[in-house]
């Protein structure tokens, strides 16, 4: 069963990393974000009733620096989203930092120049932070955080 596990966590690493990279945009071309993106980027921060749904030693960031503003679920996967102010390097370090200061595992990290992720495993879960320039400013990143039963 174990190894039933980490397989499938070594074949989503592996699909993530195929996502990566490659193509390059052309000269005068630049992606437009999703409307998905663009109402993370641009959306108000969730209400503090709301749980949000990572375990519960997630590492919170300090708010003026990290605004949730959406939260979802697919299936076993919880998603939430927001941004982080400040650009994909320093995003990518202080979650990282972070994580493994509140005892989480780091599976898996990349840091690239416009997008970054960080895999992790902690109190029965195994997630990913996916940091992306997408938000339309540079000291603005867009946040992805996914997390399901390891």
């Amino acid at each position: 069963m174990r190894q039933a596990v980490w397989c499938a966590l070594l074949a989503a690493v592996v699909v993530v990393l195929a996502g990566c990279g490659g193509g390059g945009e052309k000269k005068g071309e630049t992606e437009q974000p999703s409307a998905a993106v663009k109402s993370a980027c641009n959306g108000a921060a969730l209400a503090g009733s709301e749980k949000l749904k990572l375990p519960p030693s997630f590492p919170q960031i300090e708010a003026d620096k990290l605004t949730y503003t959406e939260q979802s679920t697919e299936g076993p996967t919880n998603v939430v989203e927001g941004y982080f102010h400040g650009d994909v390097k320093e995003a990518h370090n202080e979650f990282k930092k972070e994580l493994e200061g509140a005892g989480f595992k780091i599976l898996f990290d990349e840091l690239e120049e416009h997008d970054s992720e960080v895999s992790w495993q902690g109190e029965g879960r195994t997630g990913q932070v996916a940091l992306r320039e997408e938000c339309g400013e540079s000291d603005k990143t867009y946040v992805h955080i996914t997390n399901r039963p390891a």
